[in-house]
């Protein structure tokens, strides 16, 4: 309801009077007056004048389901969408719907995370309205050991939707962030619940680090946020709605995977590509240059006998980059 008023808002020019939108929608205006109140309680600066109705006056600055939801122009990414005031971690509550049998596509965003999730069971901080954090549940047909695309393909879309849209020079540090001048703006967190053979669905856990003037003492040198490197406060439903087109796209365009359709544009925009990369492998750390990402999102390490070595998962320690 609140995202048809909306719609017929926004598209007016003046003012919609409140008997005109209950026609449209074929509502009580009591109807209409709940839904605009609900409006204005997500953010938005709503005029009313007697005799001529109501009129968008100025529209919020965080994270609001209407807004997101007219510029989406998927099939199925974000077309059931959430978005909380504060909760603990979006991908946790991401689990507890696709138990319950929510739909492909479903996103779940918040203005805050109070204990949001990172990879090795670290924390991903999230003050309110700092930056975007949301979680996307996919269904697709694939079996367990088919997935590991997943995390480099939105990686990549991730990394495009920003390049595009705020125009910020960033690149992928494989496997699943997204980094400005070796800091990193965007930490992706996969996980996945599976039978044997078949996959029940995969949450990728997205967090872009979009208004913040600075960080902790511990993190400061090693992220970065949208504001930190234009020097703006970036439209944050304009960018998540972007942020989730491009996904859909990239998922769509590969099947969810890396290959001949991507892998060429992921390792051009791969900083870890040519880098001097160390890994634990049998209790001893190797270094070697990274040379290649494969098509099932392997990292190859070129040793110093010359030798190749795949890496497909755990801690990658990058010179050059936190």
């Amino acid at each position: 309801m609140q995202e048809k008023v909306y719609e017929i808002l926004k598209n007016s020019q003046g003012y919609v009077s409140g008997q005109e939108i209950s026609k449209q929608l074929s509502v009580s205006r009591q109807a209409v007056w709940k839904a605009i109140n609900a409006l204005k309680e997500q953010g938005f600066v709503i005029d009313s004048v007697t005799n001529k109705g109501y009129k968008i006056i100025e529209y919020p600055k965080n994270l609001c389901k209407p807004v997101v939801c007219s510029m989406l122009n998927t099939k199925f990414t974000g077309r059931h969408l959430e978005i909380l005031e504060s909760t603990h971690s979006t991908n946790d509550d991401l689990k507890k719907a696709g138990h319950s049998g929510c739909e492909n596509g479903t996103v779940i965003a918040a203005r805050e995370q109070t204990a949001g999730k990172g990879r090795l069971g670290r924390t991903w901080l999230s003050k309110k309205d700092e930056n975007i954090a949301f979680s996307l549940l996919l269904r697709p047909k694939l079996s367990p050991m088919e997935v590991s695309g997943i995390t480099p393909v939105a990686g990549l879309a991730v990394c495009k939707a920003i390049r595009e849209f705020c125009n910020i020079d960033c690149k992928i540090k494989w496997p699943n962030d997204v980094i400005v001048n070796n800091k990193k703006l965007v930490g992706i967190l996969t996980e996945m619940s599976a039978e044997f053979d078949a996959v029940e669905y995969i949450i990728v856990g997205i967090g872009i680090n979009t208004d913040q003037s600075e960080f902790p003492r511990e993190v400061k040198d090693k992220a970065t946020s949208v504001f930190l490197e234009t020097g703006e406060r970036v439209n944050k439903n304009m960018l998540l709605a972007c942020i989730l087109n491009s996904l859909e796209k990239e998922f769509l365009k590969s099947d969810y995977r890396i290959n001949e359709s991507n892998i060429e544009e992921y390792k051009s925009l791969c900083a870890t590509i040519n880098r001097t990369v160390s890994f634990i492998r049998g209790g001893k750390t190797i270094s070697g240059k990274a040379v290649n990402v494969t098509g099932s999102g392997e990292l190859q390490v070129q040793l110093s006998d010359g030798s190749l070595c795949s890496v497909n998962s755990g801690e990658v320690t990058i010179q050059g980059i936190y």
